[in-house]
């Protein structure tokens, strides 16, 4: 498996979540989240002032994202492959990262529910894009699968 195989959809994927998270958390939910800041989350312009550092971390995390694709990639069609990998990894992340935040955080059951939707559907569409980018070699998975 070449970097390049990897790098690409990690790339694309990472763009387009960046677009979702800026749309969706940024815009749609800012008056959700308004109430809550800066006691539970940061004030917006020192949020701002962190963005490089989040850009960056996403970037890495896409490109651990990618990797994990194209090793679970079982050579069906793309779209399909995006879309279970999207199923499996906006459940993990909805039900791990999401829901756990209401108990940690002192946020409303409201915001709490609209940020367990919201990852899914993030990591949903992630899935979606790795699908529709990602390349596997020629024979990669069905060699893989004559195998097993």
């Amino acid at each position: 498996m070449s970097f390049r195989r990897i790098a690409v959809p990690a790339v694309v994927a990472w763009l387009v979540d960046s677009v979702y998270g800026y749309v969706v958390f940024g815009v749609m939910l800012d008056n959700e989240f308004a109430p809550f800041r800066p006691t539970v989350f940061r004030a917006t312009a020192e949020m701002n002032s962190m963005l490089p550092l989040m850009f960056i971390s996403s970037l890495i995390a896409f490109v651990a994202l990618a990797y994990i694709f194209a090793k679970g990639h079982e050579g069906g069609p793309g779209l399909k492959e995006g879309f279970w990998f999207g199923v499996v990894f906006g459940a993990y992340f909805a039900f791990a990262v999401a829901i756990p935040s209401y108990a940690i955080y002192n946020i409303s059951q409201k915001l709490a529910a609209e940020m367990a939707v919201c990852t899914f559907l993030e990591v949903l569409i992630s899935g979606l894009v790795l699908g529709l980018v990602y390349k596997p070699a020629p024979g990669g998975a069905s060699a893989r699968a004559a195998r097993v």
